[in-house]
């Protein structure tokens, strides 16, 4: 049995589609889980709830901790920890293998590439947050007590994936003829990891004996482009003019008066306002993987979205 919990996600889905090729039996956990497969178990639990969660995962071999919860600091502040310690104890109790689907912002600002190596340095209270739910996860790999592995992306993009900012402020504009949007400066190359490739990498470690104990770095297409050029490829794809305008740190913090989401990321604009690379390849050396490049996945995004 390979479980997910916050299986309603998007990574969770692309972890479910991804999990047929290891196992038959898979099993759903949210608040209101929905089948991705057609024999996939579902079971109702709040992983807030350290009884019901562990109940929840009894049996199972592997967990994977895809959940997300509400963007705001002080909703991560009470609940993450919580969610780390309930999810740690459930798989100790079970005897199952965890594989923590993870960001970078427990790295904070760096120059130059992310690697599985960057010191964890956060300088916003998310990251804070963060690097203090991983220390706990690598306190019990190292003291033995826990067979884990903390999976990492950079910002997400691809089908089906609501919450991203490419997705959203260029993609989606460009194709309702509106200007795209960018933030700080569109000189600067960006990182985004595409989704599909996340979830199926995520399945492939949880499923890799030698991975366990660990920290990866998810698949990435390594030729970053810049904001600028990143438009400009979604434009081609969506046969648009290339129009965008770049939104300064005094207008977003405007606009994060009226907006409670754009306030709430204020304290991460340092990933825009210079280069933000992520490496991969640590996975590359280890797995055969076919990584979708931005050309391929910008334009399965592009599709999606005008369907």
């Amino acid at each position: 049995m390979q479980t997910i919990l916050g299986a309603n996600g998007t990574i969770g889905r692309y972890v479910a589609k991804a999990l047929p090729k290891y196992t038959d039996n898979i099993r759903l956990i949210s608040h209101h889980p929905q089948k991705v497969n057609p024999d996939d178990e579902l079971v109702v639990a709040d992983l807030l709830n350290s009884g019901q969660l562990s109940e929840a995962v009894k049996g199972s071999e592997v967990v994977y901790l895809t959940a997300g919860i509400e963007y705001k600091t002080k909703q991560w502040q009470i609940q993450w920890e919580m969610i780390m310690r309930n999810t740690i104890h459930a798989c100790k109790m079970t005897g199952a293998k965890l594989v923590f689907f993870d960001n970078v912002y427990p790295y904070g600002k760096v120059d130059g590439w992310m690697t599985e190596e960057t010191p964890v340095n956060p300088n916003s209270k998310k990251g804070k947050i963060r690097a203090r739910v991983d220390e706990m996860l690598m306190y019990d790999i190292k003291k033995g007590k826990l067979q884990a592995i903390i999976a990492r992306a950079a910002d997400f993009y691809g089908p089906d994936t609501p919450n991203s900012f490419l997705n959203n402020m260029v993609v989606q504009n460009l194709l309702k003829g509106k200007k795209a949007v960018w933030l700080m400066d569109d000189s600067k190359k960006h990182s985004f990891t595409y989704t599909p490739d996340a979830g199926e990498a995520t399945a492939l470690l949880g499923n890799t004996e030698s991975a366990y104990n660990q920290v990866w770095h998810l698949p990435i297409d390594e030729n970053v482009l810049t904001g600028k050029e990143l438009i400009e490829l979604a434009a081609k794809t969506c046969g648009a003019d290339p129009r965008y305008s770049v939104l300064t740190k005094g207008q977003l913090k405007m606009a994060g008066w009226f907006n409670s989401i754009v306030k709430e990321t204020l304290e991460l604009l340092y990933q825009f306002d210079s280069d933000y690379l992520f490496d991969s390849s640590k996975f590359d050396k280890a797995f055969d993987f076919k990584k979708t490049t931005y050309e391929e996945g910008i334009e399965a995004t592009v599709e999606s979205l005008r369907k």
